[in-house]
């Protein structure tokens, strides 16, 4: 039967336009599918939405030719400082204190604002042949069968092709129609999200401050800007946004310190429910699940823009893999290469991030006691300190090859 395209990406994001042009570079016909309009997220106001970029993303984008369109609006996070306490009172005089120094690849990771990444994904899509984009679209249904997937859109049309990857998030219609079941629960928290400016220069150190109900992270931006991803429990975080600018900044400014001078809001506030979702499995016939749609973890520590792009990574290698060897490249057998690539991996970093929020999120006095000698022993040893910044740039592990 005849195809309409290789693969069909369902959603938009960023994991969809990365995967998209990691494909098309690799020689496939690509269609993507987003119901937003296509330039939705690239507006010149600034928002306060921006995303940590590990060392071993920033290699992706290299790869893809993205990167030096945003090199230019990224913040190198130099240093990342961790601490616990307790707002009001200042942090505990046990810490840990990554150093960008100490491993050969320069920072630990980049900030960049969301308006920028999205926007240099729409240019670079715009511009590759390979890629066919449809917008304020979506798939509502899809049929596989011996070769293929025939997939139904919003609109009326039909398109068919060899493998349909799901990005579209944690609420993934793509695995739903697929049948694949999710495993989670949620964690009683809520991010409060903006962007601060700020007196005293950050000198490009991220803060991850702890404490009872969540943890604080700044997140340094150009200038004398930061990103803030602020948890509490979801009572607490209905009732602080809520407030007003002024109120909700004389809530934050406790927790914040005054180690960078005045602050004031810079942009918009959001929030978002915290949750674990991982999908039982990553690929089902002719499909495959990236990012949010195989697996959403807590942002404590950054890193699901990022587990979602190594998911990309991964999958571009799989399956051009496979072209070379001549196979059918939406086979179970191909794609579940890529999920026993990939679940190891994502399983391991969400375990992490679980314990680290139910080890730091409460006031348990011995607790407390552990975790601080447990992060002055870290601190006093260099090779676990190296490990861990290895961990956070992205650089342990198998990587694929275009984030080597």
């Amino acid at each position: 039967m005849d195809f309409d395209t290789d693969i069909l990406i369902a959603g938009g994001g960023l994991n969809g336009p990365a995967l998209a042009l990691g494909l098309a570079q690799a020689g496939f016909d690509v269609t993507i599918v987003d119901n937003r309009p296509t330039l939705a997220r690239a507006d010149d106001n600034f928002d306060g939405r921006g995303y940590a970029l590990a060392v071993a993303s920033k290699r992706l984008l290299t790869a893809i030719g993205v990167w030096d369109d945003i090199a230019g609006n990224a913040q190198p996070m130099n240093d990342i400082k961790v601490t616990d306490g307790r707002a009001g009172e200042g942090p505990s005089p046990f810490f840990l204190h990554f150093d960008h120094t100490e491993i050969e690849e320069g920072p630990v990771g980049f900030m960049l604002e969301d308006r920028f990444l999205y926007r240099a994904f729409m240019d670079a899509l715009g511009k590759e042949k390979r890629i066919t984009q449809i917008s304020q679209d979506s798939v509502i249904d899809q049929a596989p069968d011996a070769t293929g997937v025939t997939v139904s859109l919003a609109s009326g049309r039909t398109l068919r092709a060899r493998l349909l990857v799901g990005c579209d998030g944690r609420q993934s219609g793509v695995a739903q129609r697929a049948g694949i079941k999710r495993t989670g629960w949620g964690y009683g928290q809520t991010a409060l999200v903006c962007a601060i400016a700020h007196e005293k220069p950050h000198h490009g150190i991220a803060h991850q401050f702890f404490m009872p109900p969540g943890p604080l992270a700044i997140l340094p931006l150009p200038g004398n800007m930061c990103s803030i991803v602020w948890s509490e429990t979801d009572e607490n975080a209905a009732e602080i946004q809520a407030l007003s600018d002024e109120d909700y900044m004389a809530v934050l400014q406790p927790r914040f310190g005054d180690f960078l001078g005045k602050i004031e809001l810079a942009g918009a506030r959001f929030t978002y429910p915290l949750n674990l979702t991982v999908a039982n499995e990553f690929v089902a016939d002719h499909v495959a699940l990236v990012g949010d749609a195989a697996h959403g973890m807590h942002p404590i520590a950054g890193q699901g823009l990022n587990a979602g792009l190594r998911d990309v990574a991964a999958l571009v290698e799989i399956l051009q893999d496979a072209k070379q060897r001549g196979e059918d490249l939406s086979t179970i057998n191909a794609l579940e290469r890529y999920q026993e690539w990939r679940r190891f991996d994502t399983h391991a970093l969400i375990a992490a991030t679980d314990l680290t929020n139910k080890l730091f999120s409460n006031d348990n006095p011995l607790l407390r006691l552990g975790r601080d000698i447990g992060m002055g022993l870290v601190n006093a040893s260099p090779a676990l300190r190296r490990t861990f910044m290895r961990e956070a740039a992205g650089l342990n592990g198998e990587l694929p090859k275009l984030m080597r």
